[in-house]
């Protein structure tokens, strides 16, 4: 066998790099919807209308791609699945973006972009009881999903508890404005926070069952576009059972047309989309451990556009952090690798193959029974997916 030519190494380098370009622009995408969502919030935009209108949005982005990219793959819909996209529907969409908001307008976009780092901790011990990740303390893959985790819960804590001598990078002349936010943030910190943990809670189930779901359901851009609608029509009953202005529901060419049209394009739409492919290749978990980064991100929009102040304790808390995303990540890695390695391993110990109903073995192609790759009816049929 040859060595692979320039270009082929190129594109195999690329599909393993795939999953971690595609969640670090996520990470860019969702700092800037807390930063805009920020703006809108506190410019008195309903949080439930605000959540309706970004599906709105995605469901009129997303829904022509999948009905035309995916006519050929669609799998026949049933009651099963139908109820579950209700269950995705209500747990994201409603539940977690409302909670979400109403937390981001009772704090400020730096804590709950950094309060948002317990997702991969409560993701993963989801993950543990659903038997969606394997823990083996004997194996240091496990081990180092574990301690990954943990450190990544203590960098948010630090980042969230011990704020520290403000370190001025950027100076900005919106002090006064900030000081005045946290004084009225501060009065409300305990809710908000409670409203976040509701949010991370809902936001883990929604990554779990979403992970169920495609297993039944693989259109991840058809089921990205009936969770956008399917929570669109959820959102608008919440809204106008919790709204009885209509006159909120006016919308122009403001932040209010921006933060929905944002939200609902890249942090809707596309994410649900990139998330679910991710997911089908490495697992919830894997997805999840990417959210630390939107925390640095935000923190350092937040102090050019928000003037919110940054602290050493921020700074220390993203160190740790990062250091515990990469040891998840490095887990992770290690958990592909060996998936891989079992599976092709499985394939070659047992082939359903044959005229007369005869499974090959090892033994058989050894021997010189069957030449696998010679024929089309030998073909491996096991597929290699990551947990």
């Amino acid at each position: 066998m040859g060595d692979q030519s320039p270009c082929a190494a190129l594109c195999n380098v690329f599909n393993k790099v795939k999953p971690y370009l595609a969640m670090v622009s996520l990470q860019f995408g969702y700092a800037g919807m807390y930063i805009v969502s920020m703006v809108c919030l506190k410019r008195g935009m309903s949080n439930y209308i605000l959540a309706t209108y970004r599906h709105v949005v995605a469901t009129i982005v997303i829904a022509p791609f999948a009905v035309v990219l995916e006519r050929k793959i669609r799998p026949k819909m049933t009651l099963p699945i139908f109820l579950r996209i209700v269950a995705l529907g209500f747990l994201e969409p409603v539940l977690d973006q409302n909670l979400y908001y109403l937390g981001l307008k009772l704090t400020t976009a730096t804590y709950t972009s950094a309060f948002v780092n317990m997702l991969p901790a409560v993701t993963f011990i989801l993950a543990i009881i659903f038997r969606l990740e394997k823990v083996n303390v004997k194996k240091i893959r496990s081990v180092a999903k574990i301690i990954g985790t943990v450190i990544t819960v203590i960098g948010a804590m630090v980042m969230t508890l011990y704020k520290g001598p403000i370190i001025d990078f950027i100076k900005s002349g919106g002090a006064i404005h900030h000081g005045t936010a946290n004084e009225s943030a501060d009065k409300h910190w305990v809710t908000g926070t409670i409203f976040l943990i509701g949010s991370i809670c809902s936001w883990s189930g929604f990554f779990i069952l979403q992970s169920f779901t495609l297993k039944k359901y693989p259109a991840e851009l058809s089921l990205t576009a009936m969770i956008c609608f399917v929570g669109m029509i959820e959102d608008a009953v919440v809204s106008l059972i919790m709204v009885r202005d209509l006159n909120a529901w006016k919308i122009g060419w403001d932040s209010r047309l921006l933060a929905a049209t944002y939200s609902g394009v890249f942090c809707s739409g596309v994410a649900y989309y990139v998330q679910g492919v991710v997911i089908r290749q490495r697992g919830p978990v894997f997805v999840t451990s990417f959210s630390p980064l939107c925390m640095i991100i935000t923190a350092v929009l937040g102090a050019i556009i928000l003037a919110e102040k940054i602290h050493l304790g921020s700074i220390l808390g993203a160190i740790i952090i990062v250091t515990g995303l990469y040891t998840v990540v490095w887990g992770k890695s290690k958990d592909g690798k060996n998936s891989e390695r079992d599976e092709k391993s499985n394939g070659l110990q047992e082939l359903p193959i044959t005229g007369n109903g005869r499974s090959i073995t090892v033994e058989d192609e050894i021997n010189g029974v069957a030449k696998i790759g010679t024929n089309p009816a030998l073909k491996n049929p096991f597929t290699t997916r990551g947990t």
